[in-house]
């Protein structure tokens, strides 16, 4: 089934509501006296609205370099930062892809990959599979992640989006990885990707279409030196 992400997270907007409260901590019976203190918990919440950017900056009485600021934050070539800011979250768009992605391991030989794109044949199909498990997310049409069928193609349309990380960085689940593989030479060029599935106790895993002509799982260090990059789609 086609999966499309709902339209209302599209424009979110911070509420002003902080909510404080305190707790204090009181001696310890068992070991040495502990001085009280006390500390304060902040809940953000956060609502959604159809309402666009300049129509929310009126509405906070935003001032002019108020808003300078915030439409300079939203500039496509930021978008790696938001993801920072934003790193840890879960249950969001980023897992739809791995959870389609997931639902093809065992797939042997590529079909419907490399048909779905076109093909009349097989042909080398990682580019295919990405494509088709983002196709299913519906985050091709709503021109989040592309439609590629050459590695070099899928990681030049995120770097013209400043949506590209290092292979040094720490990668998110959901985003694409690319590889550029030693036996090829190590030219810079890519030969090879995949999705990033999760990232734990310092390794990058993956499912990757073609691995061995199938639709697999692999980890690989954070920094591995095959590791070309990663889109960092902005879901």
């Amino acid at each position: 089934m086609r999966r499309k992400r709902s339209d209302i997270i599209q424009s979110p907007v911070l509420t002003d509501t902080i909510r404080t409260n305190k707790k204090t901590t009181a001696d310890n019976p068992h070991l040495q006296p502990l001085p009280l203190f006390s500390f304060i918990i902040l809940t953000l919440y956060i609502t959604t609205s159809h309402l666009d950017l300049e129509t929310m900056m009126d509405k906070k009485s935003f001032t002019a370099e108020q808003k300078k600021m915030c439409r300079a934050l939203l500039e496509d070539k930021n978008n790696v930062l938001w993801l920072d800011v934003l790193h840890g979250i879960s249950g969001g768009a980023n897992s739809d892809i791995v959870k389609v992605a997931q639902e093809q391991l065992g797939n042997v030989g590529g079909q419907p990959y490399w048909s779905w794109y076109g093909f009349s044949s097989r042909v080398e199909w990682c580019c295919c599979f990405v494509s088709w498990c983002a196709n299913e997310c519906g985050y091709i049409e709503d021109g989040i992640i592309p439609k590629y069928s050459v590695v070099d193609d899928g990681a030049d349309w995120f770097k013209a989006k400043g949506q590209w990380l290092d292979k040094d960085e720490e990668p998110q689940a959901g985003m694409i990885i690319f590889f550029d593989w030693a036996y090829d030479g190590l030219d810079g060029g890519g030969d090879h990707t995949g999705i990033v599935e999760k990232v734990e106790g310092g390794r990058v895993y993956t499912i990757e279409g073609n691995s061995s002509d199938a639709c697999q799982e692999n980890s690989y260090p954070i920094g591995y030196y095959e590791i070309k990059g990663y889109g960092a789609p902005a879901y």
